[in-house]
């Protein structure tokens, strides 16, 4: 008859064969070793999923982001504004001496063409447009490139240019008329006005905002100070240029139905004036339209170009 005999270490139990075994619980220690080994392991990787179903224990992970872009997404908006306009005006329901029906715009439209009238009013609004746009966009550029990578620029420009966005920039219309008279020089000031403080303020809050660690790497590396504007001062700051260019974009159509109504003798403003004085809804609304069209082109074709030249950048809008 085989000799039974067991020894109490510090850890445990040591029965006849030589086997350790666990004190608390009676259980051989490599067996609870080998299985708190196996639910680590199960715990670091997971449950195993089933063949063609989700992972069991785990939720489906939900898409926080909107999804994929879709083309021509923003047309839905504007179309279904439209067809309400048509169906109502269809039906009875709008009196066309307040909102005439589209068709009635589109004929009017149609009519001033072939007149001439309405290519020389389109012509003459995108000049005066285009002017003021390109010299309050070089203004905007260059002054916020001054007052962001300078202190002396910022103490110099920045103040000067917060205190002309508080004042009202149609309220300084009768004060250029004085200084640059009622011809079209005071029309191309008033839209650069406009169009310059967007693009400022917002340019120079990008480049506020650049992180200062790109800066102390780019003294680190010795960059020269036109290789630092351009690999990191230019592309940190593009994202809120070109929200200062749509916003200017907006700023110069909305300035311009505006300048054309005072003394002016062309312009879709003035063809909305003179349509005013002689009652003539359809004419107005047509003016206000094409308004409309202006600035959801002049806007999408910045979008355009703003995904292009950010491709880089990965954002919800891409």
């Amino acid at each position: 008859m085989a000799e039974h005999v067991s020894t109490t270490g510090a850890t445990g139990v040591v029965d006849a064969p030589g086997r350790p075994v666990d004190a608390a619980a009676g259980a051989p220690v490599e067996a609870a070793a080998e299985a708190l080994a196996a639910r680590s392991a199960a715990v670091a990787t997971g449950p195993v999923p089933a063949p063609g179903g989700p992972v069991a224990g785990r939720p489906r992970a939900r898409r926080l982001g909107p999804g994929p872009r879709r083309p021509y997404a923003r047309l839905v908006g504007p179309l279904l504004l439209l067809a309400v306009w048509a169906g109502a005006s269809a039906a009875g329901v709008l009196d066309p001496r307040v909102l005439p029906a589209p068709w009635t715009v589109v004929r009017t439209g149609a009519e001033l063409w072939g007149e001439g009238s309405l290519r020389t009013d389109l012509g003459t609004s995108l000049w005066r447009a285009t002017q003021g746009f390109a010299i309050g966009l070089t203004a905007g550029v260059v002054l916020a490139l001054a007052a962001g990578l300078s202190r002396v620029g910022e103490a110099l420009i920045d103040g000067t240019v917060q205190v002309n966005r508080a004042v009202p920039t149609l309220g300084l219309i009768p004060l250029f008329i004085l200084w640059l008279g009622i011809g079209e020089t005071f029309k191309v000031v008033i839209i650069a006005i406009v169009v310059y403080i967007p693009v400022y303020l917002n340019l120079h809050a990008a480049l506020a905002g650049i992180d200062s660690r790109y800066v102390e790497l780019a003294e680190v590396l010795r960059f020269s100070r036109r290789r630092f504007v351009r690999q990191v001062v230019v592309p940190g700051a593009l994202p809120g240029f070109f929200v200062g260019l749509r916003l200017a974009v907006t700023g110069s159509w909305l300035s311009l139905v505006v300048l054309e109504q005072i003394n002016a003798t062309n312009g879709l403003g003035y063809m909305m004036f003179q349509a005013q004085n002689y009652g003539r809804t359809e004419v107005i609304v047509l003016g206000l339209l094409i308004y409309g069209v202006f600035g959801f082109v002049s806007d999408s074709v910045v979008r355009l170009l703003e995904r292009r030249v950010l491709s880089w950048r990965r954002s919800l809008s891409s």
